[in-house]
């Protein structure tokens, strides 16, 4: 998948929010459908069409779903597993200066919710993450995927700090992997050096069957070895 396809398929997708048209596998311009009916184009986008295909039917919808006009999806599930090494545990800490994207505690079977959301001000989604804990109030967790940057999407954390992601698809999940971070001070953008990486961030979503799927967190550094991984099953929630 070419950057340039990738724009092309996602400036389709903004004149269909625009005109109420929308363009079907063929690239031609259909309707004008229902609203219910009008999908979001922008994460297909960015994959070649046999990995799109490769996906089951039910993360294709689910990350083919238009939030746009104030809608929010819920997501309710638990936490199956949280694994920190101690250079993991003080990774977790350091990134609370950015809005603390990553879990600080080991708790499982805890309850979960996501919310996902357009973001008004970016074009993009807006994904805020709760995770129960046993004692004190639950973690929340804010991040905004931008469909933006050199990799055409991106994951902002928040004080300026983000990361350009990759997606592809693996044995059937969707996969979002770290490719480089950055840092925004002032409007301006500065890519940080590797040696500065806190590792690759990989994010696996993978369909379980019966309406749930998993999420799988990893982060792995090439010299302390994996540092995070964290598993819980969601479904959507009924509103």
């Amino acid at each position: 998948m070419t950057r340039q396809r990738a724009q092309r398929l996602a400036m389709e997708w903004t004149v269909a929010l625009a005109t109420r048209h929308i363009p079907d596998d063929l690239g031609r311009i259909v309707g004008p459908p229902s609203d219910d009916s009008l999908g979001d184009l922008r994460f297909r986008a960015l994959l070649a069409d046999d990995d799109w295909a490769a996906l089951p039917l039910a993360v294709r919808r689910r990350f083919s779903k238009r939030l746009a006009g104030g809608r929010t999806v819920v997501y309710a599930g638990e936490v199956l597993e949280t694994r920190l090494s101690g250079s993991g545990w003080c990774l977790a800490q350091m990134a609370r200066l950015v809005g603390g994207p990553l879990p600080t505690s080991r708790d499982v079977k805890m309850p979960s919710v996501v919310t996902v959301t357009e973001d008004m001000a970016s074009g993009g989604q807006i994904w805020t993450r709760l995770y129960a804990r046993r004692s004190g109030f639950p973690q929340i967790i804010h991040s905004a995927k931008r469909f933006a940057g050199p990799t055409g999407i991106e994951e902002y954390l928040g004080r300026g700090f983000g990361m350009a992601l990759r997606i592809g698809v693996c044995n059937g999940a969707l996969v979002f992997r770290s490719e480089s971070y950055f840092l925004e001070v002032f409007g301006r953008r500065f890519t940080l050096p590797r040696w500065l990486s806190p590792g690759t961030m990989t994010v696996t979503h993978a369909e379980r069957g019966d309406g749930r799927f998993a999420f799988i967190l990893e982060v792995n550094h090439p010299r302390f070895g994996m540092l995070i991984r964290q598993t819980a099953t969601f479904r959507e929630a009924a509103l």
